[in-house]
């Protein structure tokens, strides 16, 4: 009979180590794995180690005068008990392609008609410029190399497409049109792309109270393709190694429960590599969004 494996000091060090390294648990279990570890024992040690660590943290992070995230209650999503293949959403029905738990991923096929699509590029195409992202620091919007595309917003019910749009994400969602952004629309040219990042705004940065005055934190995401890039464009979650391809009239939809990387959301968009790609962003809120 083998003798029962010890989970150390040196061993809880070394699991410590490897997530403030950046090592996904899953790259970190199969280390464990390959040196020898039971995987029961591997999974048990690591579970208990991160807490205590993430703990830790949160009382370091309080001493300090940080609030720690907590859940910020109902989320954004469809109804699918029971797996639905389509969900209706105001005006059609939407197929549901790809349905995740966690990170909460869902990927809908059908959301928008083609002629939907054109549309809004049409109104959108005059405005563009070059894509701002958020100055944390001051809750400004700024330039930022790893967002390389081009875009613009529109006002919530702009045009009665958008209000069209609108109506049909909050049926789907079951979230209100108020507690939404205006959709952004965004242009990707051969080469550009959007590095992994998360939408939800750091509490610990000093610019995020003044970003909260206007519906509180993001809670949710849509990402609606317009078009369909010849080759590239992506949208990339890598914690869970998951990639949606870009398809006209598709949409990705993730919810978060808190702003923290654990709720795995970290995504972004692929380097176009041929053609180009056209995207409508919907960011949802909170609280009423004004």
């Amino acid at each position: 009979m083998s003798q029962p494996q010890a989970i150390t000091a040196e061993l809880r060090q070394w699991i410590v180590d490897q997530a403030r390294a950046g090592h996904r648990p899953e790259a970190v279990l199969e280390a464990m794995k390959s040196s020898g570890w039971n995987e029961d024992v591997a999974l048990e040690a690591m579970e208990s180690v991160l807490q205590k660590a993430l703990a830790e943290q949160r009382e370091q992070l309080e001493a300090n005068g940080v609030v720690v995230a907590e859940p910020s209650g109902p989320l954004p999503g469809p109804d699918l008990r029971g797996s639905p293949p389509t969900v209706w959403a105001h005006d059609r029905e939407v197929r549901v392609v790809i349905a995740m738990d966690s990170p909460k991923v869902v990927v809908f096929a059908e959301l928008l008609s083609d002629a939907e699509c054109d549309e809004v590029i049409a109104h959108a195409r005059a405005r563009l410029e070059r894509s701002h992202t958020v100055d944390m620091n001051t809750g400004d919007s700024e330039i930022n190399a790893a967002r390389t595309s081009e875009g613009m917003f529109f006002a919530r019910g702009e045009h009665p497409i958008c209000a069209t749009i609108e109506a049909r994400l909050a049926a789907l969602l079951h979230w209100p049109i108020e507690n939404g952004e205006g959709l952004q629309v965004l242009r990707y040219r051969p080469g550009a792309e959007y590095k992994p990042h998360y939408d939800y705004f750091d509490p610990a940065q000093p610019g995020t109270p003044t970003i909260l005055k206007r519906g509180g934190q993001r809670v949710g995401t849509v990402v609606m393709y317009l078009n369909t890039p010849a080759k590239g464009g992506g949208t990339t979650f890598p914690d869970v190694k998951l990639e949606v391809a870009p398809q006209r009239g598709s949409a990705v939809f993730f919810a978060y429960d808190r702003p923290h990387p654990s709720t795995r959301t970290l995504h972004g968009g692929a380097p176009v590599l041929e053609g180009e790609k056209w995207v409508a962003t919907k960011w949802l809120r909170q609280g009423r969004f004004d």
